[in-house]
């Protein structure tokens, strides 16, 4: 005879309901296992000072240094004696002469000597008073008196400069020499310089200037002065 169940009664349709609710259970009584912590009762700190473990402090001994009393004031400068003079005794009385000068009395001045500033060498584009060139002496302002100086001085060196030179020399084209020297207070010549393409032109070149004549010297402030004086001699050398 087999066994009738009540339909309403089998518990094996809420088999899975009941195994979800087991598994929970477990979990959570797993995580209450590991979450829960102990304490060890001398580890807590109940907020009770003991005394007995408070230790002593060395409390420094402070010495007191005593002072020293300030030094006594030095004592009072003795009073000046006086010394009472008889008045039959003679004494000497200074007389003291005044520094002052009387307005009537005349006092010598003696005489200054003037010392003049000496000027330096003067450019010639700048001198005040340019130096003369034998010929030039006729002329009025300082202008023309330039004007006429240079002229003669490059008449001069066209007629006594050797151009052949140059084509001896194997040269050809324009050639330059730069010719620099001074006109000193006296009026000579000196200090040529010259610059050429060769050593023979350069001596060329300060052998003409050398000859030039001697010239009334230039002036400055009124006093004689050094006068320099650039010249470029330029000259073609024909094929």
């Amino acid at each position: 005879m087999e066994p009738k169940k009540n339909p309403k009664k089998d518990l094996t349709k809420r088999s899975l309901l009941f195994f979800q609710i087991g598994l929970v259970v477990v979990l959570a009584i797993t995580l209450t296992m590991i979450e829960w912590k102990t304490y060890d009762r001398e580890a807590i700190d109940t907020g009770i000072v003991d005394l007995n473990m408070l230790e002593e402090e060395d409390v420094p001994i402070t010495e007191i240094q005593k002072t020293p009393p300030p030094p006594p004031p030095p004592p009072p400068p003795a009073p000046e004696v006086i010394e009472v003079v008889e008045d039959d005794a003679e004494v000497e009385e200074v007389i003291i002469e005044s520094t002052e000068t009387d307005q009537n009395e005349i006092v010598e001045v003696e005489e200054v000597e003037e010392v003049e500033e000496e000027i330096g060498d003067v450019p010639f584009a700048v001198i005040e008073s340019v130096p003369i060139f034998p010929g030039c002496e006729g002329l009025n302002t300082n202008d023309e008196r330039k004007q006429c100086m240079s002229k003669k001085i490059s008449e001069f060196v066209n007629k006594n400069f050797d151009t052949g030179l140059a084509a001896d020399l194997g040269l050809s084209g324009i050639n330059r020499v730069y010719v620099q020297f001074k006109i000193d207070k006296k009026g000579n010549i000196v200090n040529v310089a010259a610059r050429a393409p060769h050593p023979r032109l350069q001596s060329e070149g300060e052998r003409v200037i050398k000859k030039l004549p001697k010239m009334k010297p230039g002036q400055q402030r009124g006093q004689n002065v050094g006068v320099l004086y650039s010249l470029p001699i330029t000259f073609q050398v024909q094929d």
